[in-house]
């Protein structure tokens, strides 16, 4: 992730954020930090997003700009913090366990 000053230009993958997130709402979650701190024109952002889905890169850019605003100036990190910007998302695919078919889901039973 490159945040710079400039123009509020913002690419993920090489395309526009408005592109990239279909809906509306994607684009305003993941600009949010900018929203809070009401910087969103000083700051040109390139993002390279790989795995997960939509919904996931979309936080995990949320978080990354958030970080880096944080890294040039650590003043705004308590109003980021106050929304919550600052935590990452912990929950993590459980894993497979013997004796089961999946994490929880357990082999067919047959009485008889």
């Amino acid at each position: 992730m490159i945040l710079k000053p400039g123009s509020g230009k913002r690419t993920i993958n090489g395309r526009d954020f408005k592109d990239y997130f279909h809906s509306e709402v994607q684009n305003m979650i993941a600009n949010l930090p900018f929203a809070i701190l009401g910087n969103a024109e000083e700051w040109d952002v390139e993002v390279t997003a790989r795995g997960g889905g939509i919904a996931g890169q979309m936080g995990a850019v949320r978080l990354g700009i958030a970080r880096a605003l944080v890294a040039n100036d650590a003043e705004v990190k308590p109003a980021l913090k106050k929304e919550g910007l600052m935590t990452r998302d912990s929950r993590a695919v459980e894993r497979k366990k013997f004796g089961r078919k999946k994490a929880r889901k357990h082999f067919q039973f047959s009485k008889r």
